[in-house]
């Protein structure tokens, strides 16, 4: 929800510093994401400190260090480095430990990562994609709209992954957990 807020009013006023509000909870819910992965194969419940240690201090640099270049290109790598840790530990998962739940894992990770594909050619290709919409037709200008694209998919995706961590995590506690589709959604 954080990410959902700072995204809000970063899109309201365009500001640099709502801008930091909508790209730095991205960092720190994808460290929460890549703690919870890593920690959902245990029974007791303790805390990995080292684990907690690092991604707590991979946030305070990627943050004191993006708020002094304030170069966009280094969120994002450093966005894409966590995201790539919460892919390869996903597939994993769904590999190796609970092959059933390929299809879920698949799906959360196809349509996250559609969605970072599509921010990142509209990072990319901004002034070209902005003026090739102003010779189409309304309707088709709308729907290339890429950073929107983004905030749809990836939130799909995390929604999905998030069903899919709850669904790994209550698995290994030996629990019987059921995921249901409702209009055809998990």
């Amino acid at each position: 929800s954080a990410v959902g807020l700072g995204s809000w009013c970063f899109h309201m006023t365009l500001k640099y510093e709502m801008q930091l509000l909508d790209e730095l909870p991205m960092i720190y819910s994808c460290c929460v994401f890549v703690y919870c992965l890593y920690e959902c194969f245990k029974y007791k419940n303790t805390v990995n400190y080292p684990l907690l240690f690092l991604l707590i201090t991979y946030s305070v640099v990627v943050s004191i260090v993006y708020l002094n270049l304030k170069e966009p290109v280094f969120h994002q790598v450093m966005y894409g480095t966590l995201v790539s840790i919460i892919v390869l530990r996903s597939v994993y998962i769904v590999l190796w430990v609970y092959p059933w739940l390929r299809g879920l894992g698949y799906t959360s990770l196809t349509v996250f990562l559609m969605g970072f594909f599509l921010w990142n050619v509209d990072n990319i290709f901004c002034d070209k994609l902005r003026a090739l919409r102003e010779k189409m037709p309304p309707v088709v200008g709308a729907v290339t709209q890429f950073h929107a694209w983004w905030h749809i998919l990836t939130g799909l995706g995390s929604y999905l992954h998030i069903l899919l961590s709850l669904y790994t995590r209550t698995l290994f506690l030996k629990h019987r957990p059921k995921v249901k589709f409702v209009f055809g959604i998990w």
